[in-house]
Formats: C-alpha cells, sequence, structure tokens
C-alpha cells in the first residue's frame, strides 16, 4: 500500500479526453433510469473497500465492478481509456478522494450524476507521524497544536490524501458504518423502486459493523503495550478508536526508504513500549519490515489494510479480514 505512482498529468488529460470521445460516440448514459437489459443498477467502484459497500447494500439489485482488480495496490493504478469511457455509463459511482489520483480526475471529467465520493459521508482527520504517538487525553486543541509542532514529519511518515486528510476511513468500522449508510442513502435515490432492499441490507450491515467496532473495543481494551509497528501509517483511525499507538515505518514517497534516523527511532520506541511485532501488508513489499524485526530481534505478521482481496489475504470479504486483523492485533499487543 505504499506505491503511489502518479500518472503524468498530460496523459491522464489525454487519456480522459479519448475515453470520452470513445464514451460520446456509443451515446452513454448517466441516467440510473436507463438500467441494463437485467433490470440492475450498474454500480462501479474505484476499489476494493467501495466495492464491498456496494455488493453488500446493492445484493441482487446492481452489477458491481471495481476499478481495482485484485491483486492492483490501488495506488498503482493506471485506468485505461476504455476504463475511462465506461466510467459515464455507470449508473452509480462509489469511490473515495484521494486514494487514487488518476481515478479521481477520470470520474471528475465522466461527469455522472449519481457519483458519491465517501470522504463526503464521514469526517476526515490529519495522520501522520504526529498521529502515531499516544494522544490518549489530549483534547482537540492539544492533538492540532502537537500536529503543528511535528508537521514537517507527515510527509516522512504519514500517508494522506491530497488535501492533508488521511482517507483510510474503511479501516475504522465506525466511521465505515457511517459511509455505509451514506452509500445506501445514494442506492435509494439512483433505484427508488427498490429503496426497501436498500434499506434493509443496509440496516444488516451496519448492525454487523457494529458488532465487529465491539469486538474490537473489547479485544483491544487490556493490553500489555499499546504500540504496533507498521509498514506505513494506514492505521491511524483505528488506533485512535482503540487507544492504540501506531508507528508507521515507510513515508508518503513510495520511491525512498526510511531514514537511518527513522528506523533507530523505531527501535528505540521499540523496545520502550515492550513492542513484539513489526506488521506488514498483503499488497506491498516486507522488506523493510523484516529488515527492522531482524535488528530489533522482533516478530513480523501481517496486519491488511484492506485495500483488496486475493489468495494472500486471511479471509474472504472485509469482515473476515478484519477479524483476522483483530487476532494479530491481540497476540502482538499481549491482549489479556
Amino acid at each position: 500500500m505504499n506505491v503511489r505512482r502518479l500518472i503524468p498529468a498530460t496523459a491522464l488529460t489525454g487519456a480522459v479526453a479519448l475515453g470520452l470521445v470513445t464514451l460520446s460516440a456509443c451515446g452513454g448514459s448517466s441516467d440510473a433510469a436507463d438500467k441494463g437489459s437485467d433490470g440492475k443498477l450498474d454500480v462501479v467502484a474505484s476499489f476494493y473497500p467501495m466495492q464491498f459497500l456496494a455488493e453488500r447494500i446493492g445484493g441482487d439489485r446492481v452489477a458491481v465492478q471495481s476499478l481495482t482488480k485484485p491483486g492492483v495496490e490501488p495506488h498503482d493504478l493506471e485506468l485505461k481509456p476504455r476504463q475511462i469511457g465506461e466510467l459515464g455509463d455507470a449508473d452509480v459511482i462509489l469511490y473515495l478522494k484521494g486514494v487514487q489520483p488518476a481515478v479521481d480526475e477520470a470520474i471528475q471529467q465522466a461527469g455522472v450524476k449519481n457519483t458519491v465520493d465517501a470522504a463526503t459521508l464521514t469526517k476526515l482527520e490529519d495522520h501522520g507521524a504526529a498521529e502515531d504517538h499516544d494522544h490518549g487525553g489530549e483534547s482537540a486543541e492539544e492533538h492540532a497544536g502537537h500536529a503543528d509542532e511535528h508537521g514537517e514529519h507527515k510527509d516522512e511518515h504519514g500517508h494522506e490524501s491530497e488535501a492533508g486528510a488521511d482517507p483510510h476511513i474503511w479501516l475504522d468500522p465506525v466511521k465505515y458504518a457511517e459511509v455505509a449508510k451514506g452509500v445506501g442513502a445514494a442506492l435509494k435515490k439512483a433505484d427508488p423502486a427498490h429503496a426497501a432492499d436498500y434499506q434493509k441490507n443496509t440496516d444488516a450491515l451496519v448492525k454487523q459493523l457494529g458488532d465487529l467496532d465491539t469486538a474490537f473495543a473489547q479485544g483491544l481494551k487490556n493490553t500489555s503495550t499499546k504500540t504496533f509497528i507498521t509498514t506505513h501509517s494506514a492505521f491511524g483511525y483505528l488506533a485512535e478508536r482503540y487507544g492504540l499507538d501506531q508507528e508507521g515505518i515507510q513515508g508518503l514517497d513510495p520511491e525512498s526508504e526510511p531514514s537511518p534516523a527513522r528506523m533507530k527511532e523505531l527501535q528505540d520506541k521499540a523496545r520502550q513500549e515492550k513492542v513484539t511485532t513489526v506488521f506488514f501488508e498483503t499488497l506491498a513489499s516486507d522488506k523493510t519490515a523484516k529488515t527492522l524485526a531482524k535488528d530489533t530481534g522482533l516478530k513480523t505478521d501481517v496486519l491488511d489494510p484492506l485495500e483488496g482481496i486475493t489468495d494472500k489475504s486471511k479471509g474472504d470479504d472485509y469482515i473476515e479480514v478484519m477479524q483476522a486483523n483483530l487476532t494479530a492485533l491481540k497476540k502482538a499487543l499481549g491482549a489479556k
């Protein structure tokens, strides 16, 4: 999840233009009334967390297509002109602005009426190196002050959206439930004839996410340490929700390695906080995590940021993988 290769602006603009020419030629429509021959809503999701919501809430009333195929690191995604053109044929588009810059621009150009940015459905926050340290008991003003104090480290250790806010809202079951409610409302608006179905599915998913939140809160309430080290700072919302201290190894720049000073800082932190485990991800290299673990005598394990489901995932869907994440955290943190 550390890789973000931005498409050159000129190449992207050209691709978007070509895609829209293709769309005009085939007479695509963004009106949800013009559903496919099977009568289902055509929903395009930017990547897995949006796909999961669309499938669970839409049920058999929707046909969901994800722009990010399994095994592809979302930040790596480069859209083909054909994909950009097909965006305009969607009845509903679900995406999360700030995760995939190439997708953000293509969706804006597509101009589909029923386009939902998940970032607008909940409150985003700034997470970075400043957030990686424990803020338990701090006021919002104190928290903001520390963020300003350490602001120079955000680009080095954080992973934030283009607007500066952390987009990883799906890793907090509470925020993800807020997004789910917004997605349900959007599907009801696009297809009012089946609003009751979407509402029923939304309610069921929100309850399941509530149960997941309870499991995390109870499972991580009493632990030997509150600190965990992961490849990069994707788990800021989760850490804040459950009173944990996240330490990310790598920073925003995908081509850079953490500095020797950062590695030394993490080694010291691991000893001070009795850290047992360095976590790595399923869609990113584990090289740096294993190097740090070897140098500090720590174990390694997977903490999945859930940007995609592959054969390496510890579960078949969001709920199962989050449960596996909880198991891994409880073990690493010494849950009692």
